[in-house]
């Protein structure tokens, strides 16, 4: 997959990342399903072609993530903190979202990250 620069600003100051991006339906599927490692300033982010409520769950999923939720506006609409590996839960947005970002688990709490922060990022 493609990766791109993606920037969250939390707490007045910017947390730079790399992150993949799943495209396709078979790449949004997949996921991080079946990683065992993940480097902390790297994450996926699925775009969605239509803002809507999205529902994401961690079923084949071994790392443990935080799930941010991305508005049209390009703001965190909600964080699903520390969502558990192998879980089939359905984990929501809690409204319509332009874009889903998995980062590894604690790094929304490490950066102070909350609702209403901004998210940057270009695609291709």
């Amino acid at each position: 997959m493609a990766t791109i620069p993606l920037t969250l600003v939390a707490g007045g100051e910017n947390h730079k990342y790399t992150v993949e991006v799943a495209r396709t339906t078979t790449e949004q599927a997949r996921g991080l399903m079946l990683r065992k490692t993940m480097a902390r300033d790297h994450g996926m982010i699925f775009p969605l072609a239509v803002a809507r409520e999205a529902d994401f769950w961690m079923e084949g999923t071994y790392l443990p993530l935080d799930i941010v939720f991305i508005a049209p506006d390009r703001t965190v609409r909600r964080i699903a903190a520390n969502a558990v590996p192998f879980s089939r839960a359905e984990i929501t947005s809690g409204g319509p979202v332009s874009a889903v970002l998995e980062l590894n688990a604690g790094e929304a709490a490490r950066i102070g990250l909350r609702p209403g922060d901004k998210v940057s990022y270009t695609l291709n």
